[in-house]
């Protein structure tokens, strides 16, 4: 684990001092969404009190800081992902968003009647509706990439779906529901040999992996400010210059265009054609201290720990009785998801709330995984760089005083 001091960075979580029902607060629904360094909550107390304005279209001192601050979260997203091009670089509200900006400006220009689509059977809804609405519209259809029980997809399946109807394949870098790391590079090569675009949802990835976009050679790629220990209300699309010069606009209105008359509009140039209106500017600024709060410790350091310490809660779960593990795959990133048999996961998680421990319980937007398990949905406990195996100690005592009052 090199240098990572996990009581250095615990101190930089003011939540984390917190107590929730008289006892220390243990998080653990860190995939829904993970807590603030004080680095950025300072950086949005500042962004209020020092600069706040609207950006791209002032010339007075306040709007300049706040549109250079805002251009450094590109520049700085543009490093991290390692895109080619700062105008490569979407700023959204988020991962859904960015996907619903695919599926609408990629999508409806190039995707027509009897065509496909193809997606995981362990998407987020965020990955599938959008989809689905696209299909309704268009008259095309969606193909599912089947996965085997242990939560890993069939890859000898998925190069069988192709076809040359076939004009968009998107899935997850990793699972919400079950924390399994896909083969992403393998699988956007097979797509490509058949000339078809491919775009990842890395909303679960992006805080627990290191990536390269251009060694990946994805064609969209899309992520989340809040699951990766910045502002909610922010996200990214990344997408291919050439292919976002093709698509039209997602939204109309102010920054998204370069002249308007009442008898014809000319949109701005990238980026800036899809940002249509005022963007969550604090946010957006603010998500450049989540990313230099990551990159100071490193994405290696912080995939290393969590790595052991998603072993280590793991063996120590396992001996629950009653428990059984939903996504048992080889390659898995920082997510447990469980049943136990003849207690519903609501129950579980509602006296581990007494005694302080947040844990998810449900589908968690991945209702399709449920039913393949058949299963209506499971406890989900997801780690972050700011838990411990101290906290995975007291989350073990907690699930057996559950179990035995619920047995």
């Amino acid at each position: 684990m090199g240098n990572f001091d996990i009581q250095k960075v615990r101190a930089d979580f003011p939540i984390l001092r917190r107590e929730v029902n008289g006892k220390p607060l243990i998080y653990f629904d860190n995939g829904a969404t993970t807590h603030k360094p004080k680095q950025v909550i300072d950086g949005i107390v500042d962004y209020y009190a020092q600069m706040n304005s609207n950006i791209h279209r002032g010339v007075h001192y306040l709007s300049q800081i706040s549109t250079d601050a805002f251009e450094v979260t590109r520049r700085k997203v543009r490093a991290f992902i390692n895109a080619k091009h700062e105008h490569e670089i979407i700023i959204t509200k988020g991962t859904t968003e960015s996907i619903n900006i695919v599926a609408s400006c990629y999508g409806r220009p190039f995707i027509g009647e009897d065509d496909e689509i193809i997606i995981s059977a362990m998407e987020h809804h965020s990955n599938i509706v959008p989809w689905q609405m696209l299909c309704d519209e268009k008259g095309c259809k969606l193909r599912v990439i089947p996965m085997n029980d242990k939560g890993e997809l069939d890859i000898d399946a998925y190069k069988a779906l192709f076809s040359e109807r076939t004009k968009i394949v998107s899935f997850t870098y990793v699972s919400n529901a079950l924390g399994t790391i896909n083969p992403v590079k393998e699988m956007i090569e097979i797509a490509h040999r058949h000339h078809v675009p491919v775009l990842i949802d890395a909303a679960q990835a992006i805080q627990h992996i290191a990536v390269d976009v251009q060694e990946l050679d994805a064609d969209f790629f899309a992520f989340s400010g809040h699951k990766m220990y910045g502002p909610t209300g922010v996200g990214v699309l990344y997408g291919k210059e050439e292919l976002l010069n093709k698509m039209p606009p997602y939204q109309g209105g102010g920054d998204m265009i370069r002249d308007v008359t009442f008898e014809k509009t000319t949109y701005n140039d990238l980026p800036f054609k899809f940002e249509a209106g005022t963007p969550n500017i604090e946010a957006g600024i603010c998500l450049t201290q989540a990313i230099d709060y990551i990159q100071d410790i490193g994405l290696d350091a912080i995939k290393a720990y969590e790595d052991d310490l998603l072993g280590y809660a793991t063996e120590k779960l396992a001996v629950i009785e009653g428990i059984r593990f939903i996504g048992t795959a080889a390659h898995k990133s920082s997510v447990i998801s469980f049943v136990v048999d003849g207690i519903h996961p609501y129950d579980i998680g509602v006296i581990l709330d007494k005694q302080g421990i947040a844990v998810r319980t449900g589908h968690h937007c991945a209702q399709p995984i449920m039913s393949q398990y058949g299963i209506p949905g499971t406890v989900r406990v997801s780690l972050a760089m700011y838990n411990t195996k101290e906290e995975v100690d007291t989350l073990m005592v907690g699930l057996e005083r559950a179990v035995a009052m619920l047995k």
